[in-house]
């Protein structure tokens, strides 16, 4: 059985984000997303809401929960790998700008645990300038992600800007 871990902060999940869930659930027999809870970094979306956003986002965008699996993690991402019996790392690239920073993740991640890979997918054009890091941004503007985000994403992130 191939698993697969999809590891990020979601905060808040994309259109991209779930783009790159739909292939990779149809390339790995189980996809595992990985939602990083990390003490060093603080979220707007609290971990329990980014996990019931993912999941709200999922059934919407008809993705077989059946081979998609969301759980927390915290620590290292090839640890969390060796933990649910995962062998792939996937790792979502919008732009030649993201190859860099992924390159030389994926490369310590093969050092730290050379039976784990790193497979990527390349979002959709359309979704291509998103990122979550944006939306967070243009929300807090008061500006419209509506297209950006899926809409369980949207009502959280209303309700944690307070509007």
């Amino acid at each position: 059985m191939r698993v697969a871990v999809y590891p990020g902060s979601f905060d808040p999940v994309t259109n991209g984000h779930l783009d790159v869930i739909r292939r990779a659930s149809g390339t790995f027999d189980e996809l595992i997303v990985a939602v990083l809870r990390n003490p060093r970094k603080s979220s707007l979306l609290d971990l329990d809401v980014r996990l019931d956003v993912l999941r709200a986002s999922l059934a919407s965008a008809g993705i077989d929960r059946e081979r998609v699996n969301v759980q927390a993690f915290e620590g290292l991402t090839v640890d969390f790998c060796h933990a649910v019996g995962a062998d792939f790392i996937v790792r979502g690239l919008r732009a030649i700008s993201d190859f860099e920073s992924e390159m030389q993740l994926a490369h310590n991640n093969r050092r730290l645990a050379p039976d784990v890979d790193t497979v990527f997918f390349m979002t959709g054009v359309e979704h291509g300038f998103v990122s979550s890091t944006m939306v967070r941004e243009i929300a807090g503007f008061g500006g419209d992600v509506s297209t950006m985000i899926p809409a369980s994403a949207v009502d959280a992130l209303r309700a944690a800007l307070g509007r």
